[in-house]
């Protein structure tokens, strides 16, 4: 089997792109850097790739599959409430096992001259048709009141996307216990704020 035939080429080559933008920007994302440091060669991004721009829409669109199939882990119960935060703990695992990828997937981790297309845009919208789908069994089973489902859960993605980004960076530390006194509290006010007449907190 030749290098470029290795089945885990292709990854290696997505996890340093991803590496090198999050940490140095896309200066240093040129084609003889990445091979060296994926151990490969300069031909294997034309291979796989068939160049720069399309290995770093590549590396968007792998790392939201990889939270829309770390979200998809978390199976339903009775209690849509308690699927929503479990979902949140899937989320929030993702980037922080990949964190160098989630910068670049939103977008902190600049992209430079590279440009996403809309099927690397639509990739990351079925992330947030996750959160909405949930959002919209919580309302079906009466938990939360009836609104707009896009609504709501773009409201719980920004606040958990928010903390994500804070936690990431460092800027959490203004507390003993970040999760436990700003991530969950404020999830659940959120949450709370939401919820269909008469319901309770269980």
């Amino acid at each position: 089997m030749s290098e470029n035939e290795q089945p885990d080429v292709r990854r290696r080559l997505l996890e340093q792109a991803a590496q090198l933008l999050g940490e140095e920007g896309p200066a240093a994302l040129t084609t003889r850097r990445l091979a060296r440091e994926a151990g490969t060669s300069t031909m294997a991004v034309y291979t796989h790739f068939g160049g720069m721009p399309a290995l770093v829409r590549a590396v968007v669109a792998e790392g939201f599959r990889r939270l829309v199939a770390r979200v998809a882990e978390v199976e339903p119960t009775d209690d849509p409430l308690d699927d929503l935060r479990r979902a949140a703990v899937a989320y929030r695992q993702h980037a922080l096992a990949d964190p160098q990828m989630y910068a670049v997937m939103f977008g902190s981790a600049s992209l430079g001259g590279y440009r996403l297309h809309d099927d690397e845009l639509d990739i990351g919208l079925a992330a947030f048709g996750q959160l909405v789908d949930l959002v919209r069994r919580a309302m079906a089973g009466g938990r939360l009141r009836e609104d707009d489902p896009a609504a709501v859960a773009g409201q719980f993605w920004s606040a958990l996307h928010g903390y994500v980004m804070l936690e990431l960076s460092g800027f959490h530390q203004v507390v003993e216990d970040p999760e436990a006194q700003l991530l969950w509290p404020m999830l659940a006010h959120l949450v709370e704020g939401l919820r269909a007449d008469g319901a309770r907190a269980r």
